[in-house]
């Protein structure tokens, strides 16, 4: 089969797409022909050893597909040959990747794909949408009548928390540049704010004069000293992102107010937090409320250019989809 792939950790240019042997299914796996699987970030960290985990040489790159079940293994249920589905926990902890014309799935990470749903769309809306719900419902704690204060509102994963926020009937504030407030309210923000305006911070105070119960930094900015400080008693907040930072902890206003800072990345999720995501997300793709705004489709061969596009920033907002049938 022809697939994306490395030897070895390093830079984008170790990517390499060729032809490797086809997998075949164990006794509780799918064997899954691949059509589109999403480029994310995680997966230029796993390719060049900044996210540490099991790999095996040559190793498939890419966490999520779509695709057609081919095969079933004897100890499977509930999927047969034909059927559409995807899947966003690959490439991790020793599973291959997806980005490969087939791929073998752990029937307990393979999910259905909603009837009329577009595999383009639902590959690149996939991972964003479930790194949301968890982040919100599992490490987050949400509660009915909350509020959220959503950081980075307008990007890919900001664009699903206050989906599901809004959804969940939560109070959500969000932070994103002026042109990408409208896109923000129609995801479901109560009140937006430019991320940009020297008095940010005050104006998300008086939004907010207890403060937020819930605060979702995907900005990767993770200023702590202020987030903190727009805490509810009790308050959460959640950081996503901002791998090389290292802010000062406010300990004070921390532990004197009951608040809590929780790092949380969808790698670690077990499988029944995947199904639970995983039934939220087809709630939602179903009744077309997620809706990446920009999606790049590319052949399978650009995997490449793609990973070199994401590490130089030219795809903030952007979302690439590889296809394999595509040339």
């Amino acid at each position: 089969m022809w697939a994306a792939y490395i030897q070895e950790l390093g830079s984008p240019d170790v990517i390499r797409y060729g032809e490797l042997p086809a997998p075949r299914p164990g006794p509780t796996d799918v064997l899954v022909d691949v059509l589109a699987t999403a480029v994310n970030p995680v997966d230029t960290f796993v390719r060049s050893g900044v996210f540490r985990t099991a790999l095996a040489f040559p190793f498939v790159i890419g966490r999520d597909l779509v695709g057609t079940v081919t095969e079933t293994g004897p100890g499977v249920t509930g999927f047969r040959a034909g059927d559409r589905v995807w899947c966003n926990s690959l490439g991790h902890e020793g599973r291959q990747g997806a980005a490969a014309a087939q791929a073998v799935v752990a029937a307990d990470r393979l999910y259905p794909l909603p009837d009329g749903v577009d595999p383009d769309l639902a590959a690149a809306a996939l991972h964003p949408a479930a790194t949301a719900y968890l982040a919100l419902f599992v490490h987050g704690r949400l509660r009915l009548g909350e509020t959220v204060l959503v950081a980075g509102a307008a990007g890919n994963v900001g664009s699903a928390l206050v989906a599901f926020a809004a959804r969940a009937g939560a109070r959500v504030l969000a932070t994103a540049a002026a042109r990408d407030a409208g896109y923000c309210a129609e995801s479901g923000a109560t009140e937006v704010f430019d991320y940009r305006d020297p008095e940010l911070t005050g104006r998300l105070r008086r939004a907010a004069p207890a403060g937020a119960d819930l605060y979702l930094d995907t900005a990767g900015v993770n200023d702590l000293e202020t987030a903190v400080g727009l805490l509810a008693r009790r308050g959460r907040l959640v950081l996503m992102a901002g791998a090389g930072t290292r802010p000062v902890l406010p300990a004070g206003p921390l532990y004197m107010n009951d608040r809590s800072v929780v790092g949380f990345v969808i790698s670690h999720a077990t499988t029944g937090e995947l199904a639970e995501a995983a039934a939220a997300v087809n709630d939602l793709l179903a009744q077309g409320l997620l809706r990446p705004r920009s999606v790049d489709v590319l052949p399978l061969s650009a995997a490449a250019a793609a990973h070199t596009r994401m590490e130089k920033g030219e795809l903030r907002g952007r979302r690439v989809v590889l296809r394999t049938d595509a040339s």
